[in-house]
């Protein structure tokens, strides 16, 4: 595949699992005491349409070489500190 298809493939699985989120939220009832207006079924259908979404993104992002796609924050250090124990004391 090249990058283009790649990255065509990539907007339509975030439009898919965009648009099939706001659905659930929309239909989601604010007040618990209104009965969920999708069957257990459909709720099951949609998780597994959820899992293929990741797992298709998981394919894309590993073969373009990309490990992780988690967020970070501006702020936050790459590397772990090492912070060594042989200086301390114990406590008398």
């Amino acid at each position: 595949m090249s990058e283009e298809q790649f990255s065509t493939e990539r907007r339509i699985l975030m439009a898919m699992r965009k648009t099939l989120g706001g659905i659930i939220r929309d239909l989601t009832p604010s007040d618990s005491a209104v009965t969920y207006p999708l069957s257990d079924a459909t709720v099951e259908d949609v998780k597994k349409c959820f899992d293929l979404i990741a797992a298709r993104e998981r394919e894309l992002a590993s073969a373009a070489g990309v490990r992780e796609e988690r967020p970070h924050f501006l702020d936050e250090v790459s590397a772990p500190k090492v912070v060594s124990i042989q200086g301390l004391k114990k406590r008398d």
